[in-house]
């Protein structure tokens, strides 16, 4: 196959996010986006620069900030014919409307027998490694994939993000996108047509026989780069991205952990009551007598993310603790 512009494209992440939002918008007027300093200012990470320029302030809308009135703003809207993306800046921030995306958004559908759709799209972000403290740092997806009625997404880089996002703004459904600040500044191919992933649909990474790998959001790349050091060492890593948390592809999973006959979950939040402790217990269940050692872990410790960085970089969760976690599983 010959080589062109449309093999070789390449953009970062925080370029993918505008580009998906623009494309929604030009396909369907009722799409529009709201939130603190996403306006004038193109959001604080950059992700909706540009969109003001060409869709005005009636369709690109700077908010006060309240989360609780901009969430509120996005399930009145829904509910009313529109299809809103709503971006709270850190997701630090998101208990301040907890009972807005818990008990009204992810609720209403069920509440009123299924006579009214709530397609509102909340993007947010997480992430430590920034030094930007305990009360800017949380990766607290598992507080939503615990609540029905909420699709819940960690795209791993660029080409996931445009494709996850594109999907979840056609949803007839909520659906929370979460994206890693460390993960903004990545690279990969994004082609430029708009697309769709499926949500609910896992991929396969990176292809292995000795160990099945199941890490989210920005840990998939760390995970990438445990594979390399381990294929050094004769270790074949099998790597699955989930992409969305819920619903989750256990299919994919269980396959690969029949296949490999050992599991690793590795994800940034804190490990204990984190997300990956739902993907080991599933595959305990489900794969137990494929099993040749525990399911092995890795996430952060329990505590704050501190704001110094020496103390946050060996907080952070990294391809070398995966590496040391796979080895362990495989007792080396």
């Amino acid at each position: 196959m010959a080589v062109t512009e449309e093999t070789t494209r390449e953009l970062r992440y925080v370029q993918a996010v505008p580009e998906a939002i623009a494309q929604a918008m030009r396909a369907d007027p009722n799409v529009f986006v709201a939130g603190e300093d996403i306006a004038h200012y193109g959001g604080v990470f950059g992700t909706t620069r540009g969109l003001l320029d060409e869709f005005g302030p009636r369709r690109v809308v700077d908010t006060p900030i309240s989360e609780a009135g901009l969430v509120g703003l996005g399930i009145g809207a829904a509910a009313t014919g529109l299809r809103p993306i709503i971006e709270i800046m850190f997701m630090d921030f998101i208990g301040v409307c907890m009972d807005q995306v818990v008990n009204q958004l992810a609720k209403m559908k069920y509440m009123f027998g299924g006579k009214t759709t709530l397609p509102v799209t909340i993007r947010t972000t997480v992430g430590a490694g920034g030094a930007n403290a305990a009360q800017h740092s949380q990766s607290l997806e598992a507080w939503f994939t615990h609540v029905p009625g909420l699709k819940v997404v960690m795209p791993s880089g660029p080409y996931e993000a445009k494709g996850l996002l594109l999907a979840a703004i056609a949803d007839d459904d909520p659906v929370i996108i979460i994206d890693n600040k460390m993960s903004l500044g990545q690279k990969a191919h994004v082609p430029e047509e708009p697309y769709t992933l499926p949500l609910g649909e896992a991929a396969i990474v990176r292809e292995g026989r000795d160990c099945t790998v199941v890490a989210t959001s920005r840990m998939v790349a760390e995970a990438r780069k445990a594979g390399e050091v381990l294929a050094g060492e004769g270790i074949e890593i099998e790597l699955v991205d989930p992409r969305t948390l819920s619903p989750l592809d256990v299919p994919t999973i269980i396959e690969s952990v029949q296949k490999t006959n050992r599991a690793v979950v590795a994800q940034e939040a804190v490990r204990f009551s984190g997300f990956g402790a739902e993907i080991a217990a599933t595959i305990a269940e489900e794969a137990f007598d494929h099993l040749d050692a525990p399911v092995g872990r890795v996430g952060a410790p329990f505590s704050p993310v501190p704001f110094s960085p020496a103390l946050e970089a060996k907080w952070v969760p990294n391809a070398e603790m995966i590496a040391a976690e796979v080895r362990k599983t495989l007792g080396r």
